[in-house]
């Protein structure tokens, strides 16, 4: 029996796409532990995966002091694993692998040309295209796992394993007559949410187009800029202000009973869709689309990008401005006006509420 340890101490999709590692490893490998290691505000994307042995909480400051993480590297180093996945490649994640004694480490390669450093045993390109409708975050996290072993048959699908009493959870009755649309209002950062006016202006096209209810998704430190967006639309009266998701997990639930997704690119979005739930994604400019598009057909998972209506309108910038789109990508999501959006969005409803 193997032991296996997975690292990823980034943000809440990523620890919800790196759980296809121990799914795939799982199922060939039922007999094997698997730990993941993430940060402690993600949890809640793989609590109750059957493929996950034990989660090791960590705080993202905290990591960060030399001291608490020779006390990681040494706590590591006494479960003897026999496999360290890195799919992120911090540094920090990268000194673990490197003093954790385990016996294979998988990594990415530094894009940076200063070698492996002996942080891996099996140190992995990222790859420069996606070659799969998964998208390339997945791909690259699969990529990762094929360097240990043959594996047949992938599943590329994260899974969000509700418990029975979570699948049981209902709304209010008041909002029982007709279908939730769920809408991430804000991204997770402010270089990935829309400009408020044209989240608005969607949410005013929904609200007179389709007969459903419309439930605000945000974070619980990011109130006060959905109270904003929420003033800035004319059409108030199906929208629910009094059901809200405290926590990623409680996410999860109300996801589950809710219709469709209509988001900015983020977590979220890889929730719906481990939900097996339709999505509707706005990316950020300074988002490779090709990266984190996941599974997307056109219909049941569907998403926009300044690039698919302006082919050029990042290609023609110099580098430098290239290198302020990430810090300020504002005056280019300007350019994705609703008026792009709403033909995309339209037929997407009339696709998933029926």
């Amino acid at each position: 029996m193997k032991k296996i340890l997975i690292i990823q101490n980034k943000r809440i999709g990523d620890v919800l796409i790196s759980s296809v590692i121990a799914n795939n490893y799982k199922t060939k490998y039922p007999d094997s532990e698997i730990h993941l290691m993430a940060y402690d505000f993600t949890h809640g994307v793989i609590l109750n995966n059957p493929n996950i042995d034990k989660i090791i909480s960590i705080n993202e400051k905290e990591l960060k002091k030399f001291g608490n993480l020779l006390k990681m590297i040494g706590h590591v180093r006494k479960e003897h694993y026999d496999i360290i996945f890195d799919p992120y490649s911090k540094l920090q994640s990268r000194l673990i692998c490197k003093f954790g004694g385990a016996k294979q480490t998988v990594g990415h390669k530094s894009r940076k040309k200063i070698g492996n450093l002996g942080y891996y045993t099996h140190p992995v390109a990222i790859l420069e295209k996606k070659t799969q409708i998964c998208g390339k975050a997945i791909e690259d996290r699969i990529h990762l796992l094929q360097q240990v072993d043959t594996f047949d048959a992938i599943n590329y699908e994260p899974k969000i394993f509700l418990t029975d009493k979570e699948q049981q959870f209902e709304v209010p009755i008041r909002y029982q007559d007709k279908k939730i649309i769920m809408l991430g209002i804000l991204g997770s950062t402010p270089q990935k949410s829309m400009p408020y006016e044209y989240v608005a202006q969607l949410v005013d096209y929904i609200a007179q187009t389709f007969d459903c209810y419309l439930l605000f998704n945000y974070a619980p430190n990011q109130k006060e800029e959905a109270d904003k967006i929420y003033q800035l639309c004319q059409h108030k009266a199906n929208i629910i202000l009094d059901i809200y998701a405290p926590s990623i997990r409680d996410f999860a639930v109300l996801m589950n009973k809710c219709s469709v997704l209509i988001s900015n690119e983020g977590g979220t979005v890889h929730i719906a869709k481990a939900l097996n739930k339709p999505t509707f994604t706005i990316f950020s400019p300074y988002i490779n689309k090709d990266d984190w598009s996941s599974f997307e057909d056109g219909k049941f998972h569907k998403s926009v990008h300044l690039l698919d209506f302006l082919p050029n309108a990042i290609s023609d910038l110099s580098y430098e401005q290239n290198k302020e789109i990430e810090k300020n990508p504002r005056a280019l999501y300007l350019k994705l006006t609703p008026e792009m959006i709403i033909p995309e969005l339209k037929s997407f409803l009339e696709d998933n509420l029926v």
